[in-house]
């Protein structure tokens, strides 16, 4: 088994390959206007890193949000090239259950909460009963709206340090980690467990909209 995995849900720019059992490389950068510019060179470096080729992956594993739109595409655009050119499967999982994978390494073990940061004074969040169970699916939200919801529990993620006033006990990791990803990944391969479809899990509409009553102009 050799699995790369990409996440670009959010402002973490995060690639790791993985081998079933370790993590053999990764690169994480955080800067959430250049996913489309760093994505492919942070691949290029974790499989020099690792000693091995595109070609010796076995399957892709990808990040699927909730995340913003423009952001969020990139990733799944190029697992599911990398996936159709090698001729592997690609596998979905949501960003939020990587971050709690990866809150679960840190030391935390729940329940707890996962934020991540939505934009617009808004948060994609879950809540987890552990680092391997979510309770319900994501949502969006103001924070001010599920503060009863998440009282009294930790929380990580981006989303969580920006809103002190509703999540006080905010922990690391701050950002998605593709390392993580992976691992959980491994995890549900080895058991046979299901996997999202590569497609983007957006939760809200984008902003750009069709004009509503606007003018059709017809050539006469």
């Amino acid at each position: 088994m050799l699995l790369l995995a990409v996440d670009t849900a959010t402002p973490a720019v995060t690639v790791a390959l993985h081998d079933g059992e370790s993590v053999l490389a990764e690169s994480n950068q955080v800067d959430a206007r250049r996913h489309g510019e760093l994505l492919l060179p942070s691949v290029h470096q974790v499989l020099a890193e690792a000693g091995t080729k595109l070609e010796a992956v076995t399957g892709i594993v990808v990040g699927v949000g909730p995340g913003p739109y423009t952001g969020l595409r990139v990733g799944l655009v190029t697992a599911s090239t990398f996936a159709a050119v090698l001729g592997v499967p690609v596998h979905g999982l949501c960003t939020l259950d990587g971050l709690a994978y990866a809150a679960g390494a840190a030391g935390i073990e729940g329940p707890f909460t996962v934020a991540t940061d939505a934009r617009r004074k808004e948060v994609y969040w879950a809540r987890y009963e552990d680092p391997r169970t979510r309770v319900g699916e994501p949502a969006v939200d103001r924070p001010a709206d599920i503060a009863e919801q998440v009282a009294g529990l930790p929380a990580v993620g981006q989303g969580a340090l920006l809103y002190p006033e509703v999540f006080p006990d905010a922990r690391a990791p701050e950002h998605q980690s593709a390392a993580a990803l992976a691992a959980l990944a491994a995890e549900r391969l080895a058991s046979g467990a299901e996997f999202l479809p590569p497609t983007p899990l957006y939760l809200r509409r984008p902003d750009a909209q069709v004009p509503k009553n606007y003018k059709v102009v017809t050539p006469k």
